[in-house]
């Protein structure tokens, strides 16, 4: 009979290794407690947790839990479970040892991401990936991605948020400081939240590189240095988990919503994708001795060759691989519009023209009203991505347009290098344009195979059904809007 999934991943080579290193780790650090997590439809943390004197017992058998978790078990409309009922199998989440590490904030406590897989005893495909594991996906993606192509997919995401009051209620209660782009005397006032979120995040390995004050109230972007596209995504959730955390202490709220205020700039998570072939990775400790896990959190991919970097006369102009690679994310961007701008809130942000969001399928050099800007010889800056996206289903969905413009070597076009804004009537003659709506996202990418296939198995099944029934649900929801515009339009 041949192996499952599951065994081959607790057969896989060096586990025991790591498994046993993850103990010293836990004795070394005086861990009391392990989070074993991954990541859903949303891009919410899931998973249970252990004391840690449990740990062989997990790495072995790991933890059971309903299918619908990928979903955040949340119920529909009509108060059914999404995607799964209560009645569905349970996955089995299998804790990756080379992801453990201690939480700063309570040095007793651990978090361990999980590959997910069917139930063992599941009649159909048991012990088989779950493919509404939405980390995983992307792993499996990238690797055959490689494989295929010699090429590594390394993501930098630059994820704006908004530190806001909390009013006596607990509800918002504005921006914690003014709306000066750039102004370092706002950035100042953040200060004791920015320099513990660094702290948190140089902890759990996040190399922050840069940071600034953004030009919305409370609004602060800061950068940490780019990676291999899982690290990224891990580390951008990580990222949101330690200000949330931060948050807490400071009694705020971290606002990832794209855009909680009106007449300013909203929240986006500019993603910049470069390809390389070669490479290594090298331990970067970011100042942490010892480190509080193991070295694969702070570990970075060095080296290697940009193809994306420009090979002709134009020292502006990206080399063949990455106008294909621009000719593939041009050519799936409305289907893919969706993964980066995944709620309601997020057509908020397309809507307002004026603040540099996107709005066209086309690209520019250093042109931040374009949909795709080549912001730096070897990098492309995808812009229709806000901070609330979850990056595994990102990174998928990039992968797979990249992989089409190699395939079927799409031209992308010339640049575009005028303001969108001022030449509206020609755009939309000229480019094809980006939803403008959760709803219109949800049609554009099921009418892309391409964009659809990032979605493979269960996970196409989970994100619409969870979409599909989060845009019915605003819909029919009686808003202040309506309240102001229709309560007394007659007589």
């Amino acid at each position: 009979m041949a192996t499952t999934d599951l065994q081959n991943f607790l057969n896989s080579k060096q586990r025991d290794q790591q498994v046993r290193a993850v103990r010293r780790k836990i004795k070394q650090l005086d861990i009391r407690y392990i989070y074993y997590q991954f990541v859903s439809v949303t891009g919410r943390i899931m998973g249970k947790g252990t004391p840690a004197s449990q740990w062989e017992r997990m790495a072995a058998n790991g933890f059971q839990l309903v299918y619908g978790a990928t979903a955040n078990l949340f119920i529909d409309r009509s108060n059914n479970y999404i995607a799964y009922g209560p009645e569905a199998w349970e996955l089995v989440g299998l804790p990756e040892p080379d992801t453990f590490l201690q939480l700063p904030w309570d040095k007793r406590v651990a978090r361990v991401f999980c590959t997910l897989f069917r139930g063992r005893e599941h009649e159909e495909n048991p012990g088989s990936y779950l493919t509404s594991d939405c980390r995983g996906n992307l792993r499996r993606m990238h690797q055959d991605f490689q494989k295929r192509h010699k090429l590594q997919l390394r993501v930098g995401t630059e994820p704006e948020m908004m530190w806001l009051k909390r009013g006596e209620d607990g509800k918002p209660a504005g921006g914690f400081s003014k709306p000066f782009c750039y102004h370092v005397d706002q950035f100042e006032s953040l200060r004791p939240v920015s320099m513990k979120v660094i702290e948190y995040a140089q902890a759990m390995g996040l190399d922050m590189i840069q940071g600034d004050h953004e030009d919305a109230p409370g609004q602060l972007e800061l950068n940490f240095t780019y990676d291999d596209v899982i690290r990224n995504a891990d580390r951008l959730t990580t990222y949101r988990q330690l200000c949330a955390q931060v948050a807490r202490e400071h009694n705020l709220i971290a606002c990832f919503m794209s855009k909680p205020f009106m007449h300013v700039s909203a929240s986006a998570c500019h993603t910049n994708l470069s390809l390389w072939k070669g490479g290594k990775d090298e331990l970067n400790p970011v100042g942490n001795d010892p480190l509080p896990g193991l070295d694969t959190p702070f570990t970075y991919v060095q080296g290697g060759t940009n193809t994306l970097m420009p090979s002709g006369k134009n020292p502006r102009k990206p080399g063949k691989i990455g106008l294909l690679a621009m000719g593939g994310l041009l050519e799936h961007v409305r289907g893919l519009t969706v993964l980066g701008c995944s709620t309601v809130n997020s057509y908020r942000r397309l809507l307002d023209f004026g603040f540099w969001a996107p709005l066209y399928a086309n690209w520019g050099y250093q042109n931040r009203t374009a949909g795709v800007r080549n912001s730096a010889p070897g990098r492309f800056e995808y812009k229709a991505a806000d901070s609330m996206h979850n990056p595994y289903l990102m990174g998928t969905g990039l992968l797979r347009a990249i992989d089409d413009g190699l395939e079927r070597k799409i031209d992308p076009g010339p640049a575009e290098q005028r303001n969108i804004y001022e030449h509206i009537d020609e755009m939309q003659k000229k480019y094809v344009k980006l939803p403008m709506s959760l709803g219109e996202g949800l049609d554009a990418l099921e009418q892309d195979k391409v964009a659809r296939s990032a979605l493979p198995g269960e996970m196409y099944k989970v994100f619409m059904d969870y979409k599909r029934d989060e845009w019915d649900k605003f819909l029919a929801t009686v808003t202040e809007w309506d309240m102001e515009n229709y309560l007394d339009c007659l007589p």
